[in-house]
């Protein structure tokens, strides 16, 4: 289902919900027994199969025995790609006994809600709070709930600001809207989950089950999607009954707030001193929070508000845009950072220096490596500037080493003024450069200067595999601007892209001995190149041919077959294989390509490729 189809549909079925609320909930519950009915059906008429063969042995005997063994095998397979496990959240599990204060806000808002217990309460690393149910028997359910709740989400918090999000949460589960809401929300994850391990499976049966979910899973999320909104919306009413419409506002305001914080200064800010130290200055779970009232008064902090509060609720997202949930509120936005050493982390009380250190200690462990490696690649990037800086000064650089100059200058340098001087040069000295064109206007969208546009147009025009990258810059630029036309736009243009690419990647990974092949087409010099690192690796005979290709065939592959054995020897598919990795490991091809011996097995394809003019490297 497109985009546009998607966008449509939604609207007519919010339009029913509105008008017809209880048509269209016994429409939704249709909806979810007709795609467990097709699965029911499926592996009742595969078992009917199964036990007719049984009989049948009573009249066809061995042959019938022939007919069940595969039969009950294929029914297995069929199963077990059905079976749906989806993996329980991780974090640091807190108890009443380990962290009473906080477990005595939970069960004072659960039984208030009466919600369901959980099984759980995890503490995590992320900006998140959420309600997790897992089904430990996939399809036949048997929920465990867990309640996640991120670590610097509760530094950004005040306790009654915690609540409202625990209120907001515990609403997905309470209620007899609010249950049938998250059982449509668990089903909408099975099928996502059903539709991936089909997509995996492959062969096997998946055949029975493929064309149904193609249709059937993104139908059934446009037909959630009204509900799954409206539910958000009700569950912030249950956050500001059960605190009040002004903790409710705070809180929203501070997880936009704050989570801009996090992602646009906090963490580049950390990960920035990797460029001048091989060691970070301080760890994150021990800082974040610090100076928070301050961070949100700032100029920084009005303008992450201020976007947040444009931004316009969207297809792209069951939540609604902060404005429209404090128009429902009916409050205005309200920064009120919690002060210090009274943010709703103290809950945790004395685990949480222990919860801290664990989150500290797990991620200096997971970045020690690439931290380091950042360092080094700096220091070598510094010294690779400064001996393009010095030969700018002997002779005229070519363009891709304008390029990797602006670059480096951009990243190791620090100085995007210059780099964007740099990238508009080689422009100017490379005009038929589709890399200059999609770099120099990169830079200019970044400076919300719309003449960006026409360069990564440029690089389309002489790049048409840049298409998608080009496609996903202009989708976000116009999006942030409020241009919704010309981003649904791109996107579409992104959409139709990722098909393309798809199914060229599809074709590409598998090779017959029925597709077309055509001369290489490469020029005398590079294929002396190619012969001779084959005669290197010890490679007897090779040819080389080039594929015809139905998808993006502006983007060539090529197919090298050659003979692992020598006349009158032992063929041995082992020692083909060595020499078939061997040549993808060493040998530097031009365009992608495929490699495959042809002896043994694969004669035919030998007999193929020898029918190509030219294909004969030696």
């Amino acid at each position: 289902m497109q985009r546009a189809e998607f966008e449509a549909l939604v609207s007519r079925l919010e339009t029913l919900k509105q008008n017809d609320p209880r048509g269209y909930q016994l429409r939704l519950v249709g909806l979810v027994l007709l795609g467990y009915g097709y699965l029911a059906g499926i592996v009742a008429l595969l078992i009917a199969l199964l036990a007719a063969a049984a009989l049948s042995v009573l009249f066809l005997k061995a042959l019938a025995i022939k007919l069940v063994i595969p039969l009950a095998f294929f029914i297995w397979v069929v199963l077990r790609a059905l079976w749906v496990r989806i993996a329980p959240p991780v974090g640091f599990a807190v108890t009443a006994g380990t962290a009473p204060a906080l477990f005595e806000r939970i069960e004072r808002l659960r039984r208030a809600l009466k919600a369901p217990r959980f099984h759980r309460v995890l503490i995590t690393d992320d900006f998140n709070a959420a309600v997790m149910q897992v089904p430990l028997l996939g399809l036949f359910g048997w929920h465990r709930n867990f309640l996640l709740l991120g670590l610097p989400l509760l530094k950004c918090l005040t306790p009654e600001q915690l609540d409202a999000v625990l209120a907001h949460e515990f609403g997905h589960l309470a209620g007899g809207h609010a249950r049938f809401g998250n059982w449509l929300y668990r089903s909408r994850r099975i099928w996502l989950q059903l539709a991936e391990s089909i997509g995996r499976a492959g062969g096997g049966g998946s055949f029975l089950f493929r064309r149904f979910f193609q249709w059937y899973v993104p139908y059934f999320h446009a037909w959630t999607f009204p509900l799954a909104r409206a539910n958000e919306y009700e569950a912030d009413a249950v956050a500001a009954r059960l605190t009040s419409p002004r903790v409710a506002a705070q809180a929203l305001t501070s997880v936009n707030v704050g989570g801009a914080l996090l992602q646009e200064r906090f963490w580049p800010e950390l990960h920035r001193q990797a460029d001048d130290q091989p060691q970070p200055a301080y760890l994150p779970y021990t800082q974040i929070g610090q100076g928070l009232d301050e961070d949100f008064r700032s100029d920084d902090g009005r303008r992450w508000l201020a976007e947040s509060l444009k931004r316009e609720t969207s297809y792209a997202d069951t939540h609604p845009a902060l404005s429209d949930r404090l128009r429902a509120l009916r409050h205005p936005a309200s920064v009120a950072p919690p002060a210090a050493g009274a943010s709703a982390d103290h809950l945790l009380g004395e685990l949480r220096e222990r919860v801290i250190a664990t989150f500290d200690a797990r991620w200096q462990e997971q970045i020690s490596h690439g931290w380091r490696q950042r360092y080094d690649e700096v220091q070598k990037g510094r010294s690779r500037l400064g001996e393009l800086n010095a030969s700018v000064a002997e002779r005229e650089l070519g363009v891709d080493e304008k390029l990797e100059r602006a670059h480096l200058l951009a990243d190791v340098g620090r100085d995007k003024d210059a780099a964007l001087q740099q990238f508009q040069a080689a422009v100017q000295a490379h005009p038929d450069s589709a890399a200059a064109h999609f770099f120099y206007g990169q830079g200019l969208l970044a400076r919300d200067d719309e003449s960006g546009a026409t360069h990564l147009r440029r690089a389309i025009e002489l790049e048409p595999g840049a298409r998608g990258n080009v496609g996903e810059i202009l989708r976000d630029y116009y999006w942030r601007r409020g241009d919704k036309a010309a981003a649904d736009t791109w996107h579409d243009t992104v959409e139709r892209h990722e098909a393309i690419s798809d199914q060229a990647r599809a074709e590409r990974a598998r090779l017959t001995v029925h597709d077309k092949l055509e001369p290489h087409g490469l020029g005398a010099e590079r294929i002396a190149e190619l012969a001779q690192q084959l005669r290197e690796l010890g490679i007897y005979r090779a040819w080389l041919a080039r594929r015809t290709l139905r998808h993006m065939p502006e983007h060539p592959q090529l197919v090298l077959g050659f003979r692992a054995t020598r006349p009158l020897r032992w063929h041995s598919a082992a020692r083909a294989e060595q020499q078939q990795n061997r040549i993808l490991s060493r040998v530097a091809f031009p365009h992608d390509v495929i490699v495959l011996a042809v002896d043994g097995d694969n004669a035919r394809f030998g007999r193929k490729l020898a029918k190509i003019a030219g294909s004969r490297l030696y």
